[in-house]
């Protein structure tokens, strides 16, 4: 039977790096942010999305992301409504996906929204990447050209990491990239000690 170790870490952690390493290493990698992309494509989810959320978010029957950031990223409830249209339609998309891999001891479920979302009960380890804030604020500002009051109020929406480390099995600091690799290379042999002794 597959593992699924669930990675997760607050926006600009820099946890899709982290996530990259792993598939580098031999491990399968599913980007729960990329499936929701995906699912967001399909003619369902854009319905129930129109549906909530209203035409104006839509431009020529595209849905204009920004525009749904702005509503979702300043009210819980909003969040809330989009969460319940996505995330069941994600939860299949990663279901699909993992058939492809069930000769694989392990695969990484990556998501921010990993413990918000209650999928962490569905990992069999969860890997918490973290770095200092400012150093997330930095990064997600460069990445997405977003304001720093933009950013704080996504991080507003996330658990702190306190909270997330206090259910995790494994941390990651990814202040330094090349000591990060070392704690991917250090989680991946204990796995196999436990897979071996198991």
């Amino acid at each position: 039977m597959t593992k699924v170790i669930g990675l997760t870490g607050g926006i600009g952690s820099g946890k899709t790096t982290i996530a990259s390493y792993f598939k580098e290493l031999g491990v399968p990698v599913y980007i729960a942010d990329d499936g929701g992309k995906n699912v967001m494509q399909t003619q369902e989810v854009i319905d129930k999305i129109k549906s909530t959320f209203g035409k104006g978010i839509f431009d020529n029957e595209v849905l204009n992301r920004g525009k749904l950031a702005e509503i979702v990223f300043k009210d819980k409830e909003e969040l809330a409504k989009l969460n319940a249209i996505v995330h069941p339609a994600v939860k299949r998309d990663f279901e699909n996906w993992l058939e492809q891999y069930k000769n694989f001891e392990y695969v990484i479920y990556e998501a921010a929204i990993l413990f918000e979302s209650g999928r962490y009960k569905e990992c069999d380890v969860v890997i918490t990447v973290t770095a200092p804030e400012e150093v997330r604020i930095e990064r997600v500002m460069q990445r997405d050209n977003s304001t720093r009051k933009q950013v704080l109020n996504r991080m507003k929406m996330q658990w702190n990491d306190e909270k997330r480390i206090s259910k995790s099995n494994f941390v990651i600091n990814n202040n330094n990239l090349k000591i990060a690799k070392e704690e991917v290379v250090k989680i991946l042999k204990i796995l196999n000690i436990k897979q071996n002794q198991s």
